[in-house]
């Protein structure tokens, strides 16, 4: 505590495109009891419409361009750089669209975070929804995880589960579970900007309160059948 404030761990936010994640970290880290501030927002395209929202928060908005590099390599040292000169502590990936080495997964081992819209290790990779829809499965959501050098997998953080309705479209269903990522993003990241879980082994311990909430679908009727 500084001056009665809690002490806001600086982050960056890796992303590619629209940055839906990224405004919903900008909304929450804006809240004075929030455990962490976005230090740097990093796209690899220039034209992704996420960095006007950093832009028009006042948080440093960097393009570096993948394009621009002559491997991934070049690419990814040059984002740790800039990471490390904004003092990051924490990367969270937030539609960011590149896979990375084991380099820099290594490098940012277990302070790194990524969100998945599905139930991992469920449906890892893409198409998520669309396989979802097609295989009847009835319980769907979203995970935050730490990131590994394979995809979609690292110990996982929180989840937040979204019932499947017989007439949702992958279009529907992506609109939902968005709105779940939404809640669930600023929730995992403050529980590892704030120390409440660390990693043990390759699970995530802490930060567990027990509750009694259940989610059925199809919801059984008044007498439980």
């Amino acid at each position: 505590m500084v001056d009665g404030l809690s002490i806001k761990r600086p982050i960056g936010v890796l992303i590619s495109g629209r940055g839906s994640n990224l405004k919903a970290l900008i909304e929450a880290t804006q809240r004075p009891d929030f455990p962490a501030r976005i230090a740097l927002v990093i796209s690899n395209r220039p034209d992704a419409p996420g960095l006007d929202f950093a832009r028009a928060a006042g948080i440093d908005a960097q393009v570096i361009d993948h394009k621009a590099f002559g491997d991934r390599p070049e690419f990814e040292q040059a984002m740790t750089e800039a990471l490390q000169a904004s003092g990051v502590e924490i990367v969270c990936n937030a539609g960011f669209m590149r896979l990375l080495t084991a380099h820099f997964v290594q490098h940012w081992r277990d302070r790194q975070l990524n969100i998945h819209p599905s139930l991992l290790p469920a449906y890892r990779g893409l198409d998520t929804h669309e396989r979802v829809i097609a295989e009847g499965t009835r319980i769907t959501g979203c995970t935050v995880h730490f990131v590994r050098v394979e995809m979609d997998a690292g110990p996982i953080i929180a989840q937040a589960a979204v019932p499947v309705s017989p007439s949702d479209t992958p279009e529907k269903l992506a609109e939902r579970v968005l709105q779940a990522e939404h809640l669930l993003y600023p929730h995992a990241l403050a529980l590892v900007a704030s120390g409440q879980v660390r990693v043990e082994g390759e699970r995530v311990v802490g930060g567990w309160h027990a509750g009694e909430s259940m989610l059925f679908s199809p919801e059984p009727d008044a007498a439980g059948r």
